[in-house]
């Protein structure tokens, strides 16, 4: 280890034991009765040395003033370098800020809520192609169908020919089978109409949500087409953030999660700051007297206006 790394380490004398000249620097760019008592001396070089006084303004617990203070070579006076406001280790911090993207949560959304969608989405691709899998120029494709494949698996092994709910050959059921109408029997007319008005009053064009929304869910591409007639006034939404996420849709329906609403714009990127480090600005801790758009009365203006 160095002479210089040791007497870095080592508060110098003079500097550590300017402690009434610190305390002088805080209470003067503080409010008054917020700096407590002396908390500690740090070092930070050569005849650098920072004060650290505890901080009493209501809402910055854990908080420290910090004001560093120095001397040239061979000089036996202190001057003053900064006086900043610090956390200490156990500081009341306000939480990470966190982009509104990261922060939204399924169920969020409300009506006349307007949700917008990047234009690189990646839960959305062009809809010329008509086919249900991505195209091969698709930067999801490879990994939809390495993910499809690791997400397939047999609830029970064998081949569905050898599976016990296969009907007995020579019923009704096992030449339904062969002529590929598994089910016995299918909603009549009636049924479907029960299940379109109960659908058409959950997630409808009269609920409050597609009143407010900006668009329907027939031009939204995050609705999935469902087979048989239904599937020419019905859907199934595919939006995580929609509060009909899952669910059977009808087409005249809509929310603020829609997918041609809006387009989120790219944010601008800020230019590079410009610092000019040939010149000094003054900045006083304390205003002036006579800095204010009022100038001061003096007592005998006061005097003639009746002021006691």
């Amino acid at each position: 280890m160095s002479a210089a790394t040791t007497r870095s380490r080592t508060p110098d004398r003079l500097c550590a034991e300017a402690v009434d000249l610190a305390r002088a620097a805080a209470e003067e760019a503080a409010a008054p009765g917020v700096v407590g008592e002396h908390a500690g001396v740090v070092s930070e070089g050569d005849r650098v040395v920072t004060h650290f006084f505890a901080c009493k303004e209501l809402g910055y617990r854990g908080w420290r003033w910090a004001v560093t203070v120095a001397r040239a070579s061979r000089a036996k006076i202190v001057t003053l370098d900064e006086v900043v406001l610090l956390p200490g280790p156990d500081a009341l911090l306000a939480p990470e800020w966190v982009p509104w993207s990261e922060r939204l949560r399924p169920g969020d959304l409300g009506p006349g809520d307007l949700l917008p969608t990047d234009q690189d989405d990646l839960r959305l691709e062009p809809g010329y192609t008509g086919e249900e899998e991505p195209p091969p120029n698709s930067p999801l494709s490879e990994e939809m169908r390495e993910l499809a494949e690791a997400e397939d698996a047999d609830v029970t092994p064998g081949a569905p020919a050898v599976q016990p709910t296969v009907p007995t050959r020579g019923t009704i059921a096992s030449v339904a089978e062969e002529l590929g109408l598994r089910r016995a029997r299918v909603l009549s007319r009636y049924g479907l109409r029960a299940a379109a008005d109960r659908w058409e009053e959950a997630f409808g064009p009269k609920a409050p949500m597609a009143q407010a929304a900006p668009a329907s869910c027939v031009s939204c591409g995050f609705l999935a087409p469902i087979g048989g007639s239904l599937g020419q006034a019905f859907g199934v939404c595919a939006n995580e953030f929609s509060p009909a996420d899952g669910r059977v849709v009808s087409l005249a329906y809509g929310c603020g999660g829609h997918s041609e609403a809006a387009v989120m714009p790219k944010p601008p990127q800020p230019a590079s700051p410009v610092i000019d480090e040939t010149r000094v600005d003054p900045f006083p801790l304390r205003p002036a007297r006579d800095s204010g758009s009022v100038p001061e009365a003096g007592d005998d203006e006061t005097a003639e206006l009746g002021h006691s």
